[in-house]
């Protein structure tokens, strides 16, 4: 519980200051203010809301009630009087405690309380010499004591570790912080808005399964007692979602926790929150439209604009670009040396590889930021196997050299099938399938396609994974039986979207890391700190 010696001694000091405060006929953790059943409080925005335009004439001939509660966030005394700021909300009012207002009783109480303690307050309402809306305290009433200091007046709590260990403290101490959750909440609200008010049926669906697929990436394991059966937890719901469209649910959306057993950095967290949605007798296209009426939506519903400022720079919700995943390579190709990026050959192996694995890049350049990813790219393509598919490799190519340019919001569409075993291929080209990614702020944000609905055709691409799998590729997808069961019973062409919601409130708030939208992201234990 105890940080430090002066932390426990705190503590013990504000026990003292709780028993005095008891003993003045005040309970140490009352449950409710005001105490009377049959009266009202005023919160501190509804205070703010109604009479911040009054002027201090006008104040003082109405001479209006409140009875307010909030935590302390400033305090101080001269002599008979004292003001204190209370926060509630996230806003803040200054009271006004005057001994020949409050009594003797009240007025001892009043010496008695501490920063971050919580108090009630009745009276009317003033503006003081230099015009602040402020209530002249008549009755005072303790709420609860903060037994430990809050973090220093100016700077709120600054170490970004603690932040996350103790979002308690960050919230009420940092009021940006609370903006985002604040945020974050407004855009839960305008999905659901946005989903519902076309048809659509929020749904929910099973977050521990016997298979952990509709993505690649590698679960965490569990074991049910009852049923002595190990499972995973899901790492993405969208074959149970598809399995509703089989079932007639033609358009459905979930807001769902996904998991992970992956690294952790500024934009992955092992726990995350994810929209999926489904549209029975769509396909990749109109989901692309769908995406861009979506991104404007939400971002005019929190930010009252569809222009968000992320890493300095000005990302527009209201435009968006459009790419194939070929064209963005060629765009984004890094340097002049070797021959024109127009000559990479997508379509035939053969030529892929020599192109790349020969691409000639000048020693002293081999060092510089924008040739280190390519360098990367190019080794995993070195490593292909004879007869392997070129289609990850192009997927990692494109990672390496155009993934991080994507800041204004863009469609990559068109993947490599060997990367996309739930997505339909092209009619005229069975290498490459109707998907679509989102991209803003130099990340992924989402991922689309025309859902694969051939019961056959899935099994084989199971069976495609379960080989990746041996040769171990740990993330590959595993085999769901009951999945292309369900597929046989028909499932209507499709069309299906995933969003990741931390990332999206990550570029509408401005956030840089994915932890500083989560409330209480997981972090190492404080043993496992001091032994590292």
């Amino acid at each position: 519980m105890f940080d430090s010696e002066f932390e426990r001694n705190l503590f013990e000091l504000r026990r003292s200051k709780l028993k005095q405060i008891e003993e003045l006929g005040q309970a140490a953790y009352p449950n409710r203010f005001p105490a009377a059943q049959d009266e009202a409080a005023t919160s501190v925005a509804e205070v703010r809301a109604q009479w911040d335009g009054k002027t201090a004439e006008e104040l003082e001939a109405e001479r209006l009630q409140v009875s307010v509660a909030g935590r302390i966030m400033a305090i101080r005394a001269q002599g008979k009087a004292g003001f204190a700021t209370l926060q509630q909300e996230g806003q803040r009012l200054q009271i006004y405690v005057r001994l020949d207002a409050v009594g003797e009783q009240g007025f001892a109480l009043y010496k008695l309380l501490d920063l971050g303690d919580h108090i009630g307050v009745s009276g009317y309402l003033f503006r003081t010499r230099t015009g602040e809306l402020t209530v002249h305290v008549e009755k005072l009433a303790f709420l609860a004591k903060a037994m430990l200091a809050l973090p220093e007046k100016y700077h709120g709590l600054a170490d970004v570790e603690l932040r996350y260990r103790q979002r308690y403290v960050d919230l009420f101490t940092n009021l940006e912080s609370r903006e985002v959750f604040v945020k974050r909440a407004k855009v839960l609200r305008a999905l659901r808005t946005f989903f519902d008010s076309r048809g659509y049926l929020e749904v929910e669906t099973p977050m521990m399964v016997a298979a952990a697929t509709g993505a690649a990436a590698r679960p965490f394991k569990t074991h049910h007692n009852a049923l002595d059966q190990d499972l995973y937890l899901r790492i993405a719901p969208e074959l149970y979602l598809k399995r509703l469209v089989v079932g007639g649910l033609d358009r459905v959306y979930e807001i769902n926790r996904n998991f992970r057993n992956e690294g952790v950095s500024t934009q992955h967290n092992p726990e995350f929150t994810m929209l999926e949605f489904y549209q029975a007798y769509a396909n990749y296209q109109d989901l692309m439209q769908l995406t861009e009426e979506l991104l404007e939506f939400v971002a005019l519903e929190v930010n009252g604009t569809t222009i968000a400022e992320f890493n300095g720079a000005q990302i527009d919700f209201g435009k968006v670009e459009k790419l194939t995943m070929r064209e963005a390579i060629i765009k984004f190709w890094p340097g002049q040396a070797g021959p024109a990026p127009t000559q990479i050959d997508f379509d035939n192996a053969r030529r892929f590889l020599y192109f790349v694995q020969n691409y000639p890049v000048p020693e002293d350049d081999r060092e510089e930021s924008k040739f280190k990813e390519l360098f990367h790219a190019i080794e995993i393509a070195r490593e292909i196997q004879t007869g392997e598919s070129i289609g990850k490799h192009i997927a990692a190519l494109f990672e390496a050299v155009a993934e991080e340019h994507l800041i204004q919001p863009t469609i990559i569409y068109e993947f490599p099938t060997a990367i996309s075993p739930l997505s339909k291929q092209k009619p005229d080209d069975l290498d490459w399938v109707e998907r679509f990614e989102i991209y803003a702020g130099g990340f992924e944000l989402g991922n689309a396609f025309s859902e694969l609905n051939d019961p056959i055709e899935q099994k084989k691409r199971f069976e495609e994974q379960l080989a990746e799998r041996e040769r171990g590729d740990d993330e590959a997808h595993q085999m769901d039986e009951d999945y292309v069961r369900a597929l046989a019973y028909g499932l209507p062409p499709t069309g299906g979207e995933g969003i990741g919601i931390d990332r999206l409130v990550m570029l509408l708030t401005g956030s840089k890391s994915i932890r500083d939208v989560i409330l209480f992201p997981l972090m190492r234990s404080r043993d496992q700190e001091l032994e590292s």
